[in-house]
């Protein structure tokens, strides 16, 4: 039995969700299948450009993101206080630039709508848009609707592309924010697909560390980190990036070497802080598709009314 999106991602309990699709196809969504000796490699950057082309467009930043052969993960932030600011015009410009405007808005931007009930079924329908620009499943319903056509339409076939809905797990606090993150970021290396973080292509690691080596302040596209939370905090994760790059090496070297039972005595800043040993950090980063709700026990305890659940149900981080 599914569950209600509307128990799955409220943005009163959190604005971060690790969401996956995955494809219903035995044939690839990217990657090589050697069974027909095709190649569907140049599918991955379908879902990369219509990732930035939709993010650009939304209220959702993109945190971490792994585009595989068969599946996707992405960790998305809802930036409800951007869409809020947003005026009626620019809501109406963003919605526009993937959608058909009805000749109503187009009267409405031209200053011809001459009636208070036309007034208000336009501002209305805006309304209606600013809700829709900070709605993860609007934002999965587009991306996923994009690249089913383009594959359907390559392999000249009709049905279903994914195997169901997206799965979406609510992130409640740093420590799942982080765990989820490395997660995705490491799905190559726990893949043996890649040997380290920066050779993992279509990653968010990947692209963080290119712009990194570029000396940019931010990777395109993507969530910036916004350093340790403090007053007056700028939009942005609540970690610094190197901590968080070191991160994600220390955690990708322990599961490829599979040494998970010796573990150095140092411990890496950002699991200092976060108060987390490296036992149940490597516990974490391994069983982090388990449970729609990710957080301590009192986090997935306070949300619990918001999302109208009863269970306290979830991975559960110490």
């Amino acid at each position: 039995m599914t569950t209600a999106r509307s128990q799955l991602i409220n943005v009163e309990a959190t604005p971060y969700y690790h969401c996956v699709s995955r494809c219903v196809r035995r044939s690839f969504l990217c990657g090589y299948d050697e069974l027909t000796q095709t190649s569907y490699e140049h599918r991955r950057d379908w879902v990369k450009k219509r990732l930035k082309r939709i993010a650009q467009v939304f209220c959702i930043d993109v945190c971490a993101y792994a585009i595989m052969s068969n599946h996707y993960h992405l960790v998305l932030h809802i930036n409800t206080e951007q869409a809020n600011r947003l005026s009626e015009h620019e809501v109406i410009q963003r919605w526009s630039t993937l959608h058909r405007t009805p000749m109503l808005i187009q009267r409405f931007l031209e200053g011809e709508t001459s009636t208070e009930a036309e007034k208000n079924a336009c501002l209305a329908i805006i309304q209606t848009w600013r809700e829709r620009l900070c709605s993860i499943s609007w934002f999965m319903r587009l991306l996923n609707q994009y690249i089913a056509n383009e594959a359907n339409r390559e392999d000249d076939c009709t049905g279903h592309f994914w195997e169901g809905r997206f799965k979406s797990q609510a992130l409640l606090d740093e420590k799942a924010l982080a765990a989820a993150m490395a997660y995705v970021d490491l799905n190559p290396v726990r893949a043996s697909i890649s040997a380290t973080p920066e050779t993992s292509d279509f990653t968010s690691v990947k692209a963080r560390i290119k712009s990194l080596q570029k000396n940019e302040i931010s990777a395109p596209s993507l969530f910036p980190f916004a350093g340790n939370p403090r007053n007056d905090m700028p939009d942005g994760l609540p970690f610094r990036l190197l901590d968080y790059l070191e991160l994600v090496d220390w955690t990708g070297r322990q599961i490829k070497t599979d040494k998970r039972g010796h573990i150095e005595s140092s411990q890496l800043p950002i699991l200092e802080r976060l108060g987390l040993d490296t036992h149940t950090w490597l516990k974490i980063c391994t069983q982090i598709e388990k449970g729609a709700l990710i957080g301590s026990a009192a986090a997935i305890e306070s949300v619990l009314p918001q999302l109208n659940r009863q269970r306290r149900t979830g991975l559960q981080i110490p």
